[in-house]
């Protein structure tokens, strides 16, 4: 099914048969990136770990909406032979939102990031999202200017992020500082803390903690009721039992940094070079981690959009 929303006509978004009915029924359906598949694991454990993915929001109560673009359109639910076809093809693109608009133009496939799968969610009416981790400000971002756009595309787009924070590759003292200045809504699931995708904590303090899904569903609405036109950003940490010790990222990552300046590796190839050093100080451990953070962090979302759809369904009567 294609529909076309009245304020972007030229944009024609394309939903599954499931994620249509769930919408229309006003049943909670959570986005997700495809990121993850082209760009992750090879063929066809990427494919694998999106059906697991998948599968963890359903556990939670929602319907999945993993968003790609293709011959353009926005596609809204991936399906079985959709993400087989992703996961198999050489090449596609890494879509971030400033390039959602030449990508579609183009009619080209491309993988969807965090940053414009929000620009998605909410064009398909979608107010929840479910990713691993978020990108945030860089180290050494003072000289580099190296912010990620997710962080800004969080101060343009209505919908509810749940995460497990950041990377420990990033400076998430100062991705909370930015926050804070643009006045995102930063919120920690049954935590203390604000977590570092596979560590539990990154060692800051989370600047609110909420416990109750009611609540939470309910500050979501108030926040966008107050006139902010902004997302609202819930951490979940990973379960303690799939993390990574943050003392050993750290040390990985002090020497990988060094490494990296030696070798002139810099700007968007920095993380992935950080990553596969703290997988090869890990032992693959990081790896393994990274997966069960996207289960765990989807299934989560998957409860809270559905605690989110019950709290309007009560609201509209």
């Amino acid at each position: 099914m294609t529909t076309d929303f009245p304020r972007h006509r030229q944009i024609p978004v394309e939903f599954s048969a499931e994620v249509s009915d769930a919408l229309h029924e006003g049943r909670p359906v959570v986005a997700l990136e495809s990121n993850v598949i082209t760009h992750g694991l090879p063929y066809p454990d990427n494919a694998a770990t999106a059906r697991k993915v998948e599968e963890a929001v359903r556990a939670g109560g929602s319907v999945p909406a993993t968003i790609a673009v293709e011959r353009g359109r926005i596609k809204v639910g991936m399906t079985d032979a959709d993400i087989d076809r992703f996961a198999s093809t050489p090449g596609i693109p890494k879509v971030s939102s400033r390039d959602l608009p030449v990508v579609l133009a183009q009619g080209r496939m491309g993988a969807l990031t965090v940053a414009s799968s929000l620009v998605a969610a909410e064009l398909a009416g979608i107010p929840f999202f479910s990713s691993a981790g978020i990108g945030g400000v860089h180290r050494g971002a003072e000289k580099t200017m190296d912010v990620s756009s997710d962080l800004i595309q969080f101060t343009r787009s209505k919908v509810a992020v749940v995460c497990a924070g950041a990377k420990k590759i990033l400076d998430l003292g100062l991705t909370l500082e930015y926050l804070e200045t643009q006045c995102v809504p930063v919120v920690s699931y049954r935590s203390d803390d604000f977590p570092a995708f596979y560590c539990v904590s990154s060692g800051l303090r989370s600047p609110l903690r909420l416990d109750d899904d009611d609540v939470i569903a309910r500050s979501i609405e108030n926040h966008w009721a107050l006139g902010n036109h902004s997302s609202f950003l819930i951490t979940t940490p990973v379960r303690p039992e799939d993390a990574i010790d943050g003392d050993e990222v750290d040390a990985a990552l002090t020497e990988a940094m060094r490494a990296a300046e030696r070798d002139g590796v810099r700007g968007p190839a920095i993380t992935k070079y950080l990553m596969r050093a703290v997988d090869r100080a890990t032992e693959g451990r990081s790896s393994r981690a990274n997966m069960a953070v996207l289960v765990s962090t989807a299934e989560v979302g998957g409860r809270l959009a559905a605690a989110h759809a019950e709290y309007l369904k009560g609201v509209r009567g």
